[in-house]
């Protein structure tokens, strides 16, 4: 039996939505590009990328891994790119996307030789939450103005437009690239590609992926250029769990089991967003908070129903542990991460890494 904690991706599950995205593809002529943010964990690479059409990142060490390890092509985008970085990035990438007009004009030089695009912000977004929201007020991510775009516009190739988060909504993101159209068409038939971004949640059940591609379709043959998306959570949603086991037991007015993780510092999303974690089946007459066993006093993955009381070294899965988890988790407290681990289509299950004191010491100096 494997030690807790460990991330367990698993790849029936993760080619469930791997055929989602085969079939979009096909339909909608459109090409998917896994966001290297959300996901990152490349011993899968080798089976996702004979479904998608390369990665996009947000950082040099992301292009520079997504160009070694999933191959395919290769977006590079940054907030800023900074004078020691830029030649780097360019020399993995296959497009570089500039998120200002100044970032663009600053290394138009450098990038002479490769694909360049431009980040357009809209001003309109799905998101629920302002901490993750790219249309808030004020907000660096992109330029908004038509007129000032147009003007550099022979100097790229493509926009990305990233505006959706978790929408499983279809309506509302056809809704949205409506008002963008309104806004931005006359530049679209201007360039030979946008990427409409990541955030659209197409591999969620029952969303109308027909509708989708029919959209993306029209978009695309509308203005005759290449559409790609950036899907990162949608890519592995519900593939991946996060295995810990109970340490202690008590009740202090409430019944509370301390598990061997951390939500702090192994799905700290969460804990940002203040969400609740998820388990399954969540079902049964005895209610129980599962909390973390770092000394933060909030690290808490939520409150749960069992069947019976747990004990210690029983063993619960965290649900849907995949997206901004592995890529964010932390040495907070000096808690060793976890372990990950892979279940093959056979059902057999390989650790892929496993870490130790050396690494958490050689995080620091």
């Amino acid at each position: 039996m494997i030690q807790t904690p460990y991330y367990l991706i698993d790849k029936s599950s993760l080619m469930k939505n791997m055929q989602v995205i085969a079939s979009l593809r096909e339909r909608s002529g459109a090409k998917i590009l896994l966001a290297l943010k959300c996901f990152a964990t490349w011993s899968v690479f080798d089976m996702m990328s004979q479904f998608m059409d390369g990665t996009t990142s947000s950082s040099l060490f992301e292009v520079r891994l997504g160009h070694e390890k999933f191959g395919k092509e290769s977006h590079a985008y940054s907030v800023a790119w900074s004078d020691d970085e830029i030649d780097a990035a360019i020399h993995y990438a296959d497009k570089i996307i500039f998120n200002s007009i100044n970032q663009l004009n600053r290394f138009q030089k450098n990038s002479q030789s490769i694909q360049r695009g431009l980040r357009i912000n809209p001003k309109v977004s799905s998101s629920a939450f302002d901490i993750a929201d790219p249309a808030c007020p004020f907000s660096r991510l992109g330029e908004s103005n038509p007129q000032q775009i147009e003007k550099v516009i022979h100097h790229i190739n493509g926009f990305m437009i990233h505006n959706n988060c978790e929408n499983n909504n279809f309506y509302l993101f056809n809704n949205m690239l409506n008002t963008i159209e309104e806004k931005f068409s006359y530049l679209f038939s201007q360039v030979e590609w946008i990427s409409l971004g990541g955030g659209i949640h197409f591999t969620a059940d029952h969303y109308p992926i027909n509708s989708l591609a029919k959209r993306l379709k029209y978009f695309s043959e509308k203005y005759n250029i290449l559409i790609y998306l950036e899907p990162g959570e949608a890519s592995i949603t519900n593939s991946t769990t996060l295995e810990v086991s109970v340490l202690d037991t008590f009740n202090n007015g409430k019944e509370i089991a301390i598990v061997d993780s951390s939500i702090e510092s192994h799905m700290p999303d969460l804990l940002i967003y203040r969400e609740s974690a998820k388990i399954k089946p969540n079902a049964g007459q005895h209610e129980i908070m599962i909390c973390g066993k770092s000394c933060l006093a909030g690290d808490i993955f939520g409150t749960f129903f069992f069947p019976s009381k747990l004990k210690i070294g029983d063993r619960i899965s965290i649900q849907d542990a995949g997206g901004y988890t592995m890529v964010k988790k932390n040495w907070f407290n000096g808690l060793n991460l976890p372990s990950l681990a892979i279940r093959e289509l056979d059902k057999s299950i390989q650790i892929v890494q496993q870490f130790t004191y050396q690494d958490y010491l050689h995080s620091l100096s």
